[in-house]
């Protein structure tokens, strides 16, 4: 299962914590208190967010249009 795997991958990093602060379908990831993912468990909608470095994620935006 894919999110098994992503789950797994975010835990693996150093000094990661995992909460459910929002609902039960929203995994938070944070390290030293600061979130850096949210995976959605939803049955409806499975989806990755990630924290990225503005310009970059401009720069990644113009590249999927």
């Amino acid at each position: 299962m894919i999110l098994e795997e992503i789950r797994d991958y975010c835990l693996a990093k150093p000094g990661v914590t995992e909460s459910l602060p929002f609902n039960d379908t929203a995994l938070v990831f944070k390290v030293a208190g600061q979130m850096f993912a949210l995976l959605d468990l939803s049955e409806e909608n499975h989806g990755l967010s990630l924290k990225c470095d503005p310009e970059l994620a401009i720069e990644l935006r113009e590249k999927c249009s």
